[in-house]
């Protein structure tokens, strides 16, 4: 009769550490190139303002990493920098460059926002174009500095998020690092990576040097075969063969992404999530989901 107890008990116990298990914070790492109020040039600064505040409310624990480009007034939005987290060098390629991280409060949010900078990448007066709108040529050095950055910001934290959100070509190369570089960081060696791609295509092509500068320990030549075209669609294709989620921001893509697209649907999830009354609850889903 006592075994029998002793055996409920055991049963009752288990159930409790598994939905403690289930009741603990679901943490999700947001990256992007832009956030509201402090940067708006494309949609993305308005889902990556709204969507973490969505989450947060639901019970999610956030971080949201964004460059500091130029335009974003560092006293009119009280960013400060974070000592204990800047000071390392992030390599480019041969280059290696100093990181420095910034901080500020979203207004009337209970959002910190975190600002990679750099002031040869960042401290400019425009975005991805020049006033003459030119398109900046080592905008790749500048994505794959934001991208390394973000990864070496978040370890810094000591925060392990269970899913990264990555929004945007910038974003495209951390799915990538988090299968290969980072894949055994103990910060990490669990997360699952969202890709959401938006229509902010560009025309511009890189140099023949873009596969030598994106690689890092762990990654060969032939991990990078998607990225051999040096353009947008490169950066597109990376994205989505190392997320393990993609998400089209809208239905209104050109025929060779849609084909991209259904390309990679047979071999992962590839979802349209629009804005409407299910929004915020579908991507509650997807990351409760991915993260198990």
């Amino acid at each position: 009769m006592e075994s029998e107890y002793f055996f409920v008990f055991l049963c009752f116990v288990y159930e409790l550490i598994k939905s403690n298990k289930h009741m603990s914070k679901l943490r999700i790492l947001y990256v992007a190139n832009e956030i509201n109020p402090f940067l708006k040039t494309s949609e993305v600064a308005e889902f990556v303002r709204k969507l973490p505040q969505a989450m947060q409310e639901r019970g999610m624990e956030i971080r949201i990493l964004v460059p500091r480009f130029g335009l974003i007034n560092e006293r009119k939005n009280r960013l400060h920098e974070v000592v204990r987290l800047s000071g390392i060098n992030i390599s480019v390629g041969e280059e290696e460059k100093p990181l420095i991280i910034k901080v500020a409060s979203i207004p009337n949010a209970k959002l910190q926002v975190y600002f990679i900078d750099n002031e040869d990448y960042f401290q400019r007066k425009f975005v991805f174009h020049d006033k003459e709108n030119n398109f900046y040529p080592d905008n790749d050095e500048r994505a794959i500095f934001f991208c390394k950055g973000a990864l070496e910001t978040v370890k810094k934290l000591g925060w392990a998020p269970d899913v990264v959100h990555c929004n945007d070509w910038m974003t495209s190369l951390i799915p990538m690092y988090l299968k290969t570089t980072y894949k055994n960081d103990p910060i990490f060696k669990d997360a699952k990576s969202v890709f959401t791609v938006y229509n902010t295509e560009f025309s511009h092509k890189f140099g023949t040097d873009l596969v030598d500068k994106v690689k890092m320990l762990d990654i060969e030549d032939s991990m990078l075969s998607n990225l051999e075209s040096a353009d947008y669609e490169g950066f597109i294709k990376i994205g989505a063969e190392y997320a393990d989620a993609v998400i089209k921001a809208g239905d209104e893509f050109k025929e060779n992404l849609d084909e991209l697209f259904s390309t990679f649907d047979k071999e992962k999830k590839v979802d349209t999530i629009e804005k409407g009354e299910d929004f915020e609850e579908s991507y509650f889903n997807l990351y409760t989901e991915l993260a198990g």
